[in-house]
């Protein structure tokens, strides 16, 4: 009897230490769906935010939080790996350590920084990357939530993996990559309060491209060097990026900067891509931040693809550890002043170039048996390196003076709401009161005739500005430029910037005129004012003799006459942002 007793317990033991080493196993195993798939998969949305969940009951160094909304109705994830485990007050952390962001999932298609970012932190956790200490990495894991979850294997057509991936738009079917400066979505405001909380020095979007074929797996799009500006962006342009470049060499990792042509040959030269703050790498560089997009070749395999982010990544981990303090420097000691003259808009500077020597195939122009037509075909076994024209240096197109402050009419709350989203100090005015400003009235613009991420956008902006006195009444804003969010105040509150909240239809009402006049009234009173006036009479009849659609307008030409007098309401077409010089 005590013999087969003590069988049964020796059994019940064996099948207690085989459980707890399942256990122990499921617990400690923190393969990604990507490894256990032999790179042929990407986690799903679930998936990814379940690692990062049990990643951090295991590990100390790495934290979990829900921080706000997005368009899909599921919060938006940020993941920090902190070495010295000190909680997550920013503003403490920020004192010892340097920071580097990394955004994923924002096209869920390209899908390779998702699954590389979380290879990245399990190997920061468990050691496997050795780091000093100096250096706290964020991710946001996926993005552009909505997209993830409209998951599909056709959309990508050109791309050559994973198995299945999700979509481009997001819930609502936003470019979440085109919506950084003007936050029509959950997910950016968001993002903003991500970004303004953490405030890195160094930034990371993860993508996939194609335009083109060629050797490289790896492609880098840093912030263009010449609109960062500063000593910020000379450093970006002759340290930063080629530190990266013989890091991923010594790894036995080409990269060459993003390949910016469609339907033509990257041998016959290319320009940098110009990231203005619609994008994300230019929204980050209104705050300083020095920041770049990966762009991996999607026709390459996709486990190549991720291994080659991950690689990335952590070369610029130690790019950060290295030179974090001299980023910090620079970052901060970047500032425009009062009366600067700052560029808004930008344009290739013919006078420079960069020679690469480009790793490409050769292509042939043959008939298409679809359309007939010719036909870029290339050809995987001729590859060559060539001397290649790579126009990244530009030059400012438009500019403006910075002004001391801007007075904001306290009607305009949507601008007021993202101002303040975007940590710009506001102060509000105590009582009516008389100020000195100069104003803009919107002279001319272009409007465009296709929709676009939601918007109508103007473009060709052109003001003309004056100098009055107006009245501004209790409640109204004063926002003086001399704060950290001053670069984005200009490229935002100047009209004639490219993204600026004009140009983004944000003020579309001033555009409409509100009153008019009936022609059988107007008539008599537009005689009398010709005939009483004898400047505006001379005035008239000269544009009656050189402007032959005017002259055979008759409305036109009381249009005209009834825009010249006291009639004429005074705000259409008045920007209704002020500044004070």
């Amino acid at each position: 009897m005590n013999k087969l007793f003590l069988a049964l317990l020796l059994l019940a033991s064996c099948a207690e230490n085989s459980n707890t080493e399942k256990e122990n196993a499921i617990k400690n195993d923190f393969t990604t769906v990507f490894e256990k798939s032999e790179g042929f998969e990407t986690a799903t949305y679930e998936e990814t935010i379940d690692f990062y969940a049990h990643l951090a009951k295991n590990y100390p160094e790495i934290s979990l939080q829900s921080i706000g909304d997005t368009d899909a109705g599921k919060p938006l994830h940020m993941i920090t790996y902190n070495p010295s485990k000190s909680g997550d007050n920013f503003s403490e952390l920020r004192k010892e350590h340097h920071i580097l962001m990394i955004n994923n999932g924002i096209h869920p298609g390209e899908s390779d920084g998702i699954d590389a970012t979380m290879m990245l932190f399990r190997d920061l956790a468990n050691g496997k990357i050795k780091t000093n200490n100096n250096t706290i990495v964020v991710t946001i894991p996926i993005y552009n939530v909505g997209g993830s979850l409209n998951r599909n294997s056709t959309t990508r057509t050109n791309q050559n993996g994973p198995k299945a991936y999700g979509f481009r738009g997001n819930a609502r079917n936003y470019d979440l990559n085109r919506d950084f400066i003007k936050s029509d979505t959950k997910n950016a405001r968001t993002f903003a309060k991500i970004f303004h909380l953490v405030k890195p020095d160094v930034f990371i979007d993860n993508h996939v491209s194609n335009g083109a074929d060629y050797q490289y797996t790896l492609t880098h799009l840093f912030t263009q060097h010449n609109k960062l500006g500063g000593a910020l962006g000379p450093y970006l342009h002759t340290e930063i990026m080629p530190q990266l470049e013989s890091k991923l060499s010594d790894k036995s990792w080409d990269i060459t900067p993003y390949v910016n042509v469609f339907n033509k040959v990257p041998e016959s030269g290319f320009s940098q891509f110009l990231d203005t703050p619609r994008y994300s790498t230019g929204y980050t560089t209104l705050f300083n931040t020095l920041g770049m997009m990966v762009e991996t070749h999607m026709l390459k395999p996709y486990k190549q693809r991720v291994e080659g982010t991950y690689e990335l990544m952590k070369s610029m981990i130690e790019i950060v550890e290295e030179n974090g303090a001299t980023i910090r420097q620079l970052k901060d000691g970047y500032k425009w002043s009062v009366g600067d003259t700052y560029p808004l808009s930008w344009e290739v500077d013919t006078t420079k170039h960069s020679m690469l020597k480009f790793k490409g195939f050769e292509a042939d122009r043959i008939t298409s048996d679809i359309t007939g037509a010719p036909r870029l075909k290339y050809n995987r076994t001729k590859p060559f390196t060539k001397d290649v024209v790579y126009e990244n240096y530009f030059k400012p197109k438009s500019q403006t003076t910075i002004p001391k402050a801007y007075v904001i009419p306290q009607g305009w709350h949507t601008i007021i709401d993202l101002l303040q989203l975007n940590d710009v100090v506001l102060q509000s005015i105590e009582k009516d009161t008389i100020i000195k400003v100069e104003s803009y009235r919107i002279a001319d613009y272009d409007t465009r005739k296709n929709a676009y991420e939601g918007h109508y956008m103007h473009y060709n902006t052109k003001v003309k500005s004056s100098i009055r006195n107006m009245k501004f009444i209790k409640g109204d804003y004063i926002v003086y430029t001399n704060q950290p969010s001053l670069r984005y105040l200009i490229e935002t509150l100047e009209p004639i910037a490219p993204d600026s909240f004009f140009n983004w239809n944000f003020f579309d009402t001033i555009l409409q005129q509100k009153e008019g006049f009936s022609p059988y009234v107007w008539e008599d009173k537009a005689n009398f004012l010709l005939k009483t006036n004898p400047k505006l009479q001379i005035e008239y009849n000269i544009k009656m003799s050189y402007d032959e659609e005017f002259a055979n307008n008759w409305y036109a030409q009381l249009d005209w006459i009834h825009k010249k007098s006291e009639f004429y309401e005074k705000v259409h077409l008045l920007y209704p942002i002020f500044r004070i010089n």
